[in-house]
């Protein structure tokens, strides 16, 4: 699973490996004194950056602190031979790719075998020939830009296919694929759970009136609210053109709602600036909860979300409606400001006694959110 280094989502840039223009960092090991000043002699000069030490174990600690292009390692050396030092880079390495280039003697075939079986990737003899061995160095880097450049790409690739380009926040494909697993977990857990569903009030009407860049921007401006109202654990997805679905772990029927709250004065208190005037714009919100009655499976708990956000939208909108099996809007009261925190909510009680019933418990101020309330406890496994 992917992580999200902020796992609610950042928007993708082009991953600076393909932008790098460094010189070459190579290291070289090989106990003997002159040949080791002589590789770093011709190196230098070919413009390369080089680290030299004498045995195989300084290189493996200095490789392993990262930033290595290329290895040179003689094959005969004190305490870590080149060839054990080749077969452990190549394990350490495994999902990246280190040149290591064996240096031997023109008459130890025996060795250069070994080397190439366990890995190696090229070798060069003793005495030194300066253009073959700043040919064959030059080969081994050209194959891991290359390397290198897929890898990126590859990586790259795989932050786009789950965000939304828009916004950075993740994408409709990934939110699905998390929604499934974390209504898995709290039905093994038996931990509540929550579904947010936000929609931007009037978003056509701000598209005629300022044209799709000011639409854009109210989309960007609401993602970048919701982004700050949840916590790291919680998951925010684009859902639609105007819509955003907030995926609310371990949370009760008030966790909920505080959270749908501050999404909303996020909205209605940061106004978009344009052509030289703020711009107001509000949200409608759907709030659905699990376990409920009328919510037993994912997909129960996305239509009580949708039907909630449709009756807070046929309400008029900038509201929030949590979903029962009677409906229920609540519309928040007070400055948008954020300085004093919003006064809890006053909802009127279903009249279904087993919604009533299944929600007594959520009502209770251990809401498990926010940083004033204790941490979540320790999850034991069944």
């Amino acid at each position: 699973m992917p992580n999200s280094e902020d796992i609610r989502g950042a928007p993708p840039s082009a991953p600076a490996e393909l932008l790098s223009s460094r010189p070459a960092r190579i290291v070289v090991a090989d106990d003997d004194r002159l040949a080791r000043q002589m590789l770093v002699s011709i190196l230098h000069k070919a413009g390369f950056q080089v680290e030299a030490v004498d045995d195989g174990q300084e290189a493996i600690e200095l490789i392993g602190r990262g930033g290595v292009d290329l290895a040179l390692l003689d094959i005969v050396m004190p305490r870590l031979t080149g060839l054990e030092a080749c077969r452990l880079l190549k394990s350490m390495t495994s999902e990246t790719f280190l040149p290591v280039v064996l240096v031997t003697v023109k008459t130890d075939t025996a060795s250069r075998v070994e080397g190439l079986k366990i890995g190696a990737d090229d070798y060069v003899c003793k005495p030194f020939e300066e253009e073959e061995l700043l040919a064959r160095v030059a080969a081994m880097l050209r194959i891991k830009r290359l390397h290198d450049h897929v890898a990126a790409q590859r990586a790259y690739l795989e932050q786009l296919s789950i965000h939304d380009e828009m916004t950075g926040l993740y994408n409709y494909r990934y939110l699905f694929t998390r929604l499934n697993e974390e209504f898995k977990r709290a039905e093994r857990y038996h931990e509540p759970f929550a579904c947010v569903l936000v929609d931007i009030d009037r978003l056509k009407a701000m598209n005629e009136a300022g044209g799709r860049t000011l639409g854009d921007a109210v989309i960007r401006r609401v993602a970048d609210g919701i982004r700050r109202s949840v916590r790291e654990v919680d998951v925010v997805a684009r859902y639609g053109g105007e819509e955003f679905l907030i995926v609310l772990p371990s949370t009760h029927f008030a966790g909920s709602l505080t959270v749908a709250e501050r999404i909303w004065r996020e909205a209605s208190g940061n106004p978009v600036e344009f052509g030289g005037e703020p711009r107001p714009c509000s949200v409608s919100i759907g709030v659905s909860l699990y376990p409920s009655r009328d919510v037993r499976t994912k997909d129960a708990l996305i239509r009580a979300a949708e039907s909630a956000l449709h009756q807070a939208k046929r309400e008029g909108g900038n509201r929030i409606c949590v979903f029962q099996q009677h409906g229920q809007i609540y519309t928040p009261t007070g400055s948008a400001e954020p300085p004093a925190p919003p006064p809890p909510p006053k909802l009127r009680r279903s009249s279904d006694p087993a919604f009533a019933a299944a929600h007594d418990d959520q009502r209770e101020p251990q809401t498990r959110r926010g940083t004033d309330l204790p941490p979540l406890p320790s999850r034991k496994p069944v």
